[in-house]
């Protein structure tokens, strides 16, 4: 049993659904689980949806209601014929029952009716695939992620519960492949990033976390791999979008993906790795574009870990300074303070640096976090702050060319140890526009 996730790039129009259909037709042996994301920019116009819900713009909910609902008619128009086809029934549906939902006011809590209105965009994208590789001739059933992925009621980063989604995958799923044994490639269609409370409430698991949807469904199978589709060819040592001369990472080691993931390299979800090293279930990425090349490889070989340097921007950060009022010192009661506020008001630390007299931390850039977490601090401490920042970090930096990446900007924090090395810069003014 393999498990190929396919995100809203892959999906974004009928072109791109057929090509996901060929690839599930040409690379599919035996049993499949496929998990897809929204199509194309879906989740934002939810998310925009839901902030015009709870400021009760009416019409503004009515204009992104109707261009995210034509949008996917017009694919569904573009992939069926038959303009009598059960997908438009479905289709009518799953908006009517949106459309409805948006007609009472909101609750007061933000992060419930969050989950409920942007969870359309999997439910319909599911649908619609389901529906077309039934056309094509391919076996596949759709499941409701929210009965598979069984999670606690901390919505928009839901955590899981383990043994009752190990249940529920063998409960729904697994009986599914067995009542289809004799078929060539039966596949199972769900959704990314959704789950759900025991309750029968949908919940999510933070953006980005479709690739974390596939990687606990391979865990709960004992699937033999996992396999994600990007518009990429596969793990690259940068983003190309922002560093020239890129270069293929055709095999690294858990651990490194890991410590990539957790200094903000995107391909791969940070959560998404630990539950693969578990049960050692490799995870390649390929290239939808080109699938006929193997990508790259994430599993226990670390030989080639090393071969290049990865490097990682992350802009909009905030370097803050923190220095006690009294002339105390740094101690553990002080740390301990900055980090309760920091968890209080959801901060991750990208970096952290202490003197004897003052705390430094980087973080990522929040309209409503920021201002927040500096009110409840400046009550005790002096601070300094900068913002509009970058964060450099570089994996195996003594392969690097370091002098080019700091050309024309000023360093306000370095960081250094055996494998990795970080700055946390402020670009000049040209660079920012």
């Amino acid at each position: 049993m393999k498990v190929f996730k396919f995100g809203g790039a892959s999906v974004r129009d009928a072109r791109a659904v057929k090509n996901v259909a060929g690839i599930i037709k040409n690379y599919a042996q035996g049993p499949l689980i496929t998990v897809v994301s929204a199509m194309g920019k879906t989740t934002n116009a939810l998310e925009k949806l839901t902030e015009a819900y709870f400021n009760r713009d009416k019409q503004e909910m009515t204009r992104i209601f109707g261009e995210i609902k034509a949008y996917h008619m017009n694919i569904v128009n573009d992939l069926f014929e038959d303009k009598k086809h059960l997908i438009y029934n479905t289709i009518e549906q799953s908006f009517y029952s949106l459309y409805y939902y948006l007609e009472d006011p909101p609750g007061k809590n933000y992060n419930f009716e969050y989950d409920r209105i942007v969870s359309t965009g999997e439910m319909v994208s599911t649908q619609i695939i389901a529906a077309y590789l039934t056309g094509q001739g391919i076996t596949n059933q759709w499941f409701n992620a929210s009965g598979l992925i069984i999670t606690n009621a901390n919505y928009r980063d839901a955590n899981v519960d383990w043994l009752k989604t190990e249940n529920a995958v063998k409960k729904h799923i697994l009986p599914y492949f067995n009542k289809n044994k004799d078929t060539k490639a039966p596949v199972a269609i769900t959704q990314g990033f959704l789950g759900g409370t025991t309750q029968g409430f949908t919940t999510t698991l933070g953006r980005e976390g479709s690739d974390y949807s596939a990687a606990i469904l391979a865990y709960t199978t004992k699937a033999s791999e996992v396999v994600i589709w990007k518009d990429v060819p596969g793990l690259l040592n940068a983003d190309p979008k922002v560093f020239e001369n890129t270069r293929l990472l055709q095999n690294i080691s858990y651990q490194e993906a890991i410590e990539l993931a957790y200094y903000g390299a995107t391909v791969i979800h940070p959560k998404t790795l630990k539950p693969l090293l578990k049960r050692n279930i490799p995870l390649k990425v390929r290239s939808f574009y080109r699938p006929e090349e193997p990508g790259s490889i994430i599993n226990q070989e670390f030989l080639n870990d090393n071969t290049y340097p990865s490097y990682i921007l992350k802009t909009k950060q905030v370097l803050l300074s923190i220095f006690p009022k009294d002339f105390s010192f740094i101690a553990e009661q002080n740390l301990s303070r900055i980090f309760s506020e920091c968890a209080r008001n959801n901060i991750k630390i990208n970096l952290m640096q202490n003197s004897a007299l003052s705390f430094s931390i980087c973080f990522d850039q929040d309209k409503t976090k920021t201002p927040a977490l500096l009110k409840n601090l400046e009550k005790i401490y002096n601070l300094k702050y900068n913002t509009d920042l970058e964060l450099i970090t570089i994996r195996h930096y003594e392969k690097a060319n370091l002098n080019e990446l700091l050309a024309g900007k000023e360093i306000l924090m370095e960081q250094k140890n055996r494998t990795t090395l970080q700055w946390v810069v402020k670009p000049n003014a040209e660079q920012a526009d």
